[in-house]
C-alpha cells in the first residue's frame, strides 16, 4: 500500500471518533497525535521519519464542518462554493511545473523531463513540508497555510482533488473538460501546466475524487 493511501484510511478512522463541533486546530492535533501514535506502534524510526518526509504516511485532505460551516483545505485540493472557485497549490508547484514544460518544449521527452525535475520535487517536499505548505503526515501540521472557507448562508459545496484540471458544478462536465484536456494537452504543457502528464497505462494524469452535496 502506498503511503498516501494508508494516511488517507487513518484520517478516515480519526474522523469518524472525533466530536462534530472540534475546531480546525483541535482537528490538526488530533489527526498528528493519531498518525504519530501509528509510527509508533509500528516501531518506525522516528528520527528517519523527521529527516525524510518523502518517507511518512502523507495525505492532503479538505473537510466540511456542518456544525461551523467551514471548509477546511490541508493541502493541495480545490472546492466549489456557489460556483467560487477556491484551490490551495503547493508554492513551488507551478515553478518546477514551468521548468518541465521548457525541458518538453527543448527536445526532451516527457519521461527524461520528469527525471529531472524529480531531484527538484523532493528538495521542495524537504524543505518545505508543513513548513511551506501542510498537508497531514504525523507531524505538527503547519497551520498558517490550511485554507478555510467559510460557508455561511451558501448552499452548493463541490469539494475535489487537484486530479480536476477544470472544477465544475457536477461531476459530469468536470470529467467532460478532463477528458479535452488528456486528449488535446495530454502532457499538460499547454492548456493545462502540471508537473506530470499522462504515463502509458493510465486513464489520468492524478488520482481524483469529487463529492458535491447541498446545505
Amino acid at each position: 500500500m502506498k503511503n498516501g493511501r494508508y494516511c488517507m484510511i487513518l484520517i478516515s478512522q480519526c474522523l469518524q471518533k472525533i466530536p462534530a463541533n472540534i475546531s480546525c486546530p483541535e482537528f490538526c492535533k488530533e489527526i498528528t497525535d493519531f498518525i504519530a501514535s501509528q509510527y509508533f506502534h509500528n516501531q518506525l524510526d522516528i528520527k528517519k521519519l523527521t529527516l525524510h518526509p518523502e518517507e511518512r504516511a502523507t495525505a492532503s485532505a479538505i473537510i466540511y464542518n456542518n456544525y461551523r460551516k467551514e471548509i477546511w483545505m490541508i493541502g493541495d485540493c480545490q472546492c466549489l462554493v456557489d460556483n467560487q472557485l477556491y484551490n490551495n497549490d503547493k508554492p513551488y508547484e507551478n515553478q518546477i511545473a514551468q521548468k518541465r514544460v521548457q525541458l518538453i518544449k527543448s527536445g526532451l521527452t516527457p519521461q527524461k523531463a520528469r527525471e529531472l525535475i524529480e531531484p527538484d520535487l523532493i528538495q521542495a517536499m524537504l524543505e518545505g513540508q508543513n513548513k511551506h505548505y501542510s498537508v497531514i503526515d504525523g507531524f505538527p501540521i503547519c497551520e498558517n497555510n490550511i485554507k478555510i472557507v467559510s460557508t455561511v448562508n451558501s448552499h452548493q459545496i463541490v469539494l475535489a482533488s487537484d486530479g480536476y484540471p477544470f472544477l465544475k458544478n457536477t461531476l459530469k462536465e468536470s470529467e467532460s473538460l478532463l477528458e479535452q484536456q488528456l486528449k488535446n494537452d495530454p502532457q499538460n504543457i499547454r492548456t493545462f501546466i502540471a508537473t506530470k502528464g499522462l504515463m502509458p497505462g493510465n486513464k489520468s494524469f492524478d488520482d481524483r475524487s469529487y463529492i458535491r452535496f447541498f446545505i
